[in-house]
């Protein structure tokens, strides 16, 4: 069978985007989506040779998008991390590089008309019900297919978008602190237990202090092998005490994010780059599915704002203190392996958080007719 499909690069990931009218002659449920995307991808192999995934966490991503004109948005998006060398697919989060990707898309396609000036893309996401927002310049009405924006962990240029999270929380599991606690003690294995803060923020994530987890991050270069299967405990952990999943069920890849955290100091990027304790006000790394992000996903950006501003969280306990805060947004500068990634959180009238947004960059790759080979099953 044939799909077609729209190639993008979106911040630092690579997204394939998909017309809901072209998946649905092929796939009529979520089941049938998760085994269409697996077998696209080449999902069971861990280089996805036999399909169009790109054998990372970042670079093996979709989305299927439908035109909402009289909905509550722009257009609805079904956001699915693929698996790689394992034919599975998730559903139960959202990715702020592919939302970048599918404004401009929306734009560049015509579900949403350039506008005299900027225009901006209203959407939302079916995994968590998260409204996001993706405003792109558009001088004098014209569709922009290149930009000299560039984001922290690429040297791409591409399509400027201003990416906005709206009322980012407990989108999931219906609280921003589901546990009910800023801080927990969580096991994480043969006997250990850690301090974490989970929140429902951009998508569910449990943040660590990485001195309890045994991660230095004065480098960002290393693979964290043998802080693997500590995290990997807490993260399952993790997901049953937010509700996520049920004793019962197996652990999930995607969500919760796990990430460890530490207070501003001078640090080694993953391209041997110094970056001194004053360019950031928080040093985190994250996982992505079960590799270390190499920069920072966008939802774990938005849940580690949040987190910041939570009195007694992890986070908030490692931010150097303000002399003063901006009463209507405060920056966030969230140093990872890639560099500093900046947030902007903005609030209302009565300090709640009602919006945090990011500057990313997108850009149109390919479109393509997609053949989809169908998984053979193993014999003997």
């Amino acid at each position: 069978m044939q799909l077609r499909g729209h190639w993008y690069r979106g911040g630092t990931s690579k997204c394939w985007l998909f017309d809901a009218e072209d998946v649905a002659p092929h796939a009529d449920s979520r089941e049938a989506i998760r085994s269409l995307l697996a077998d696209a991808f080449g999902a069971a192999d861990a280089r996805q040779l036999d399909g169009v995934g790109g054998g990372t966490s970042t670079t093996s991503k979709a989305a299927i998008i439908r035109a909402t004109p009289d909905g509550p948005a722009d257009l609805d998006y079904l956001f699915a991390q693929v698996g790689i060398g394992d034919p599975t697919v998730e559903l139960g989060s959202n990715c702020g590089n592919c939302a970048t990707a599918i404004a401009l898309y929306a734009v560049q396609s015509g579900i949403v008309p350039p506008q005299d000036g900027t225009t901006r893309v209203s959407m939302r996401n079916l995994n968590t019900g998260a409204v996001l927002s993706g405003t792109i310049a558009t001088s004098d009405g014209l569709i922009p297919t290149s930009g000299l924006a560039r984001v922290p962990g690429t040297t791409a240029l591409g399509v400027p978008v201003n990416l906005s999270f709206h009322a980012p929380w407990g989108q999931t599991t219906g609280a921003l602190l589901p546990t009910g606690n800023v801080s927990d003690r969580i096991p994480a294995g043969a006997g250990t237990m850690l301090t974490a803060t989970m929140v429902d923020a951009g998508a569910p994530a449990v943040l660590i202090p990485a001195d309890e987890a045994g991660v230095n991050l004065s480098s960002m270069t290393g693979s964290l092998a043998e802080q693997l299967p500590l995290l990997v405990a807490a993260r399952a952990s993790a997901g049953l005490l937010m509700g996520l999943r049920q004793p019962e069920d197996p652990p999930q890849n995607a969500v919760p994010k796990v990430g460890v955290v530490a207070a501003p100091g001078d640090y080694i990027a993953a391209d041997g780059t110094t970056i001194t304790a004053d360019s950031h006000d928080i040093r985190v790394r994250m996982l992505s599915m079960l590799t270390p992000h190499p920069a920072i996903g966008l939802t774990s950006a938005v849940a580690v704002s949040l987190a910041a501003a939570l009195q007694g969280s992890v986070v908030a306990g490692m931010l150097p203190p303000a002399d003063s805060i901006d009463r209507e947004s405060r920056l966030l500068r969230i140093g990872t392996p890639a560099g500093v990634v900046t947030t902007e959180v903005v609030t209302d009238d009565n300090g709640l958080v009602s919006e945090v947004a990011l500057h990313r960059a997108a850009r149109h790759l390919a479109v393509a007719d997609i053949d989809v080979a169908e998984a053979m099953a193993l014999t003997a």
